[in-house]
């Protein structure tokens, strides 16, 4: 069955109250009121995090209202993105009330493995993944990035311990798959790229689609394989197939941007240890690095 699109309905996001505490009953959810995302930011063991001081109210076309949080010990880091992928995603933003509603409902590692909702339909975390995908299209959040961002909770909620609404084997037929998915992109593209540079890496195998052909046309066609390849390999995924075919591509269209990403970030965390730990060792090793790009700059330039 096609899935049809969900449109935008930006009031069903509106002011959640506030919850019952020592100091009274607390304020009850107003439908008429724009939410108000009132946040304290707390520093709990290095770690950013956010307690919503005012609850969030969605009115889901399934499940009928959420208010959360449930509890005042609730604490989010806003939108959960690995810090390699922010440019793509970022912490806030037009899908904050969203993420924030879907931080809520996906229970702590302490806390009840579902939420209920007001009219008592509990939501598990598959739902709860729904919920926050139709919720970004409330907000206005793009089609792509929506889908996006399902995908990779989606894939959270494969691998994550908490329970699911899928039998036992089911979950782990979609454990495997996922990670035979992942090790099969990445040995692809390690493998295409050892032939786009006409290397003969280690391990890697001769793939059909690049071959000896001209450098423009091997990268034509390792595009065009990251394409096919994933879609092909989502077809093992059931009914999740569409995460598995986002997962896919995203992974193989940017492995080696994440690469690099991760190979920067990696060494601004190193330096930035080096900077704090030893300062003389990191303005000689600033003098080095200005000294070797000054020598290699001017044997370049004059030849």
């Amino acid at each position: 069955m096609a899935r049809m699109p969900v449109p935008r309905e930006p009031r069903r996001f509106y002011d959640g109250g506030t919850l019952a505490g020592d100091d009274g009953p607390g304020e009850p959810p107003d439908p008429g009121t724009d939410p108000r995302i009132v946040l304290e930011r707390h520093a709990e063991e290095g770690v950013e995090l956010f307690e919503l001081e005012r609850r969030l109210a969605y009115l889901d076309r399934h499940v009928g209202e959420l208010l959360v949080p449930a509890s005042p010990d609730f604490r989010t880091d806003l939108t959960s993105v690995p810090a390699l992928f922010t440019w793509l995603v970022p912490k806030t933003g037009a899908h904050l009330p969203a993420a924030l509603l879907h931080d809520a409902l996906v229970a702590g590692p302490d806390d009840p493995s579902s939420y209920v909702s007001t009219d008592g339909v509990e939501v598990d975390r598959v739902e709860a993944d729904r919920i926050f995908r139709d919720a970004m299209a409330d907000t206005g959040t793009g089609v792509i990035r929506r889908w996006i961002v399902w995908t990779a909770v989606t894939v959270a909620t494969i691998f994550v311990g908490r329970p699911v609404p899928w039998s036992r084997a089911r979950q782990w037929t979609y454990r495997v798959v996922a990670g035979l998915t992942i090790a099969t992109i990445v040995y692809l593209g390690y493998s295409s790229t050892s032939d786009l540079f006409d290397r003969s890496w280690w391990g890697a195998v001769d793939v059909p689609w690049m071959g000896e052909r001209p450098f423009v046309v091997e990268l034509a066609g390792g595009l065009a394989g990251a394409i096919v390849v994933p879609l092909a390999l989502s077809l093992l995924w059931g009914r999740l197939r569409m995460a598995g075919a986002i997962a896919g591509v995203m992974l193989a269209v940017l492995l080696h941007v994440t690469v690099g990403l991760a190979v920067i970030a990696a060494t601004y965390v190193a330096l930035e240890r080096l900077a704090r730990r030893s300062p003389p060792a990191a303005w000689t090793l600033a003098a080095v690095v200005v000294v070797a790009s000054l020598v290699v700059f001017g044997a370049v330039s004059l030849g």
